[in-house]
């Protein structure tokens, strides 16, 4: 197992730019809220940055593995404040609390487990039976939800614009995914190494709410947080991998800027160099392949990229190209040069202006 790499530190599943937007164009209670969660997640980045020189198997807490692919839950609550990890609320095999945001938790922690396990024989975050341990209740006012290297941390939202953020099942599967990818690779968080980084998370991250609700390609929505948004936004998730740029259109968030092609990619020095915006072309490219192949996307799309995660040849200077040559290689070497795969994902990225006359479109590695 790798060590995390000190670049791969991440955010939350909220993108930086709609927080921005908020605090210059929401009212006092909405400007301050989102102040006071980009500051937040600042202090995340740091203590993440710190965390990543550990392995899994040195954290403190952590030397009781389910080896045996058995589930280990344990959900705590913070109360509304910063102090980890809380209290213990429910763990493995007790019954259901009265709290909701704990039940949610407590599930979207199997319902990830499961999948893993299912679709790909992996145990846990770390292959190695890992328990998954979550935080509810985190902050006051907080909109976020991240993986800290050690657990999931769940904020309340606003009360205001945000939901719970325990209320998606692929908003929890997209930040279990990032210590996944902490796991397996190396990809840095900036720029297209960046980008792909956000755009695994949320591939698998629509993958498992897919699995939980056994629906197919063409059944799903392709809506990463959907819920998250109160009745007060226009809009209906934080991205859509079936059409980026289609989430959101709200006077206060602005409109959803994700491009779906090369030729809208935002060359930029904001967000990591746009890794929760130019993300919207790579997760377009596996909607079309997974839509193009048919049936369930995580039993062959899905598997491919699964391949090209876990097959250590990524690194911190990965980018479209790159990824997009490994997706390749793997759906060749698991269906054939000629298959319906191999072929479905040399169109989808053809599409997406990544691929092109059979030439992989390198643009820039890191803006």
């Amino acid at each position: 197992m790798q060590k995390h790499n000190k670049n791969s530190s991440v955010l939350g599943i909220l993108p930086p730019h709609i927080l921005i937007a908020l605090a210059q164009n929401g009212n006092e209670h909405q400007r301050r809220t989102a102040l006071q969660t980009l500051s937040h997640d600042q202090s995340i980045r740091t203590s993440r940055m710190a965390h990543a020189m550990l392995t899994y198997r040195n954290v403190p807490g952590h030397q009781t593995l389910a080896s045996d692919g058995k589930l280990c839950r344990t959900v705590h609550d913070a109360h509304c404040s910063d102090h980890l990890p809380g209290d213990i609320v429910r763990q493995e095999g007790q019954h259901p609390s009265h709290d909701h945001g704990t039940n949610e938790a407590y599930d979207c922690l199997g319902w990830v487990h499961a999948f893993y396990l299912q679709a790909y024989m992996r145990n846990s975050i770390d292959n190695e039976g890992l328990p998954l341990n979550a935080t509810v209740h985190y902050g006051t006012g907080y909109s976020n939800a991240f993986w800290n290297g050690e657990r999931m941390l769940c904020g309340d939202g606003d009360y205001d614009l945000f939901n719970r953020f325990t209320c998606c099942l692929d908003v929890i599967g997209h930040e279990l995914t990032h210590g996944i990818i902490e796991c397996e690779a190396r990809l840095a968080y900036l720029g297209q190494s960046g980008a792909l980084n956000e755009h695994v998370a949320d591939v698998f991250g629509c993958l498992i709410k897919q699995y939980a609700h056994h629906q197919s390609a063409e059944q799903a929505d392709w809506l990463i947080g959907q819920g998250i948004f109160t009745e007060r936004i226009h809009g209906e998730a934080l991205r859509s991998m079936k059409k980026p740029g289609s989430a959101y259109d709200d006077r206060l968030l602005g409109r959803d800027p994700q491009p779906s092609t090369m030729d809208c990619y935002h060359h930029t020095m904001e967000d990591n160099g746009g890794v929760h915006i130019n993300s919207g072309i790579p997760n377009h490219a596996f909607y079309l392949a997974a839509t193009y192949i048919g049936g369930y996307a995580w039993e062959r799309a899905g598997r491919i990229w699964y391949e090209a995660l876990t097959d250590q040849r990524l690194s911190a200077t990965t980018n479209f190209h790159m990824f997009a040559q490994h997706t390749l290689k793997h759906a060749q070497h698991l269906y054939g040069q000629e298959s319906r795969e191999h072929q479905a994902i040399r169109q989808a990225w053809e599409q997406v202006g990544i691929v092109r006359q059979e030439r992989i479109f390198a643009g820039s590695s890191l803006y």
